[in-house]
């Protein structure tokens, strides 16, 4: 049955770590970013967002914002989606 099933998605969140974090800015307000949304598309290949809150405190808006290419990034991203895939091999089923 698992080959009929059609997954249209598959998205993890990752906590980017303080010393990876980064500012970006978006209609005139500083964001700190914060998190990662990676998805794997149906090719395999991953696409990254980040997600943040704004410097000046409170609550922005649900915005994202580019994942700039370094090499400490990249390797986060690659790591937390081989992570995932060992315990998504592992779960323990619906609760």
């Amino acid at each position: 049955m698992s080959d009929d099933v059609e997954v249209s998605a598959l998205a993890i969140n990752v906590t980017i770590p303080e010393s990876l974090q980064w500012t970006d800015e978006r209609r005139g307000e500083a964001f700190v970013l914060t998190t990662l949304n990676v998805r794997m598309l149906p090719d395999g290949r991953l696409a990254a967002k980040a997600y943040g809150r704004p410097l000046a405190g409170g609550r922005g808006g649900y915005t994202s914002f580019r994942v700039p290419d370094r090499p400490e990034l990249v390797a986060l991203v690659d790591a937390a989606a081989t992570r995932a895939g060992t315990l998504w091999a592992h779960h323990g089923g619906l609760s």
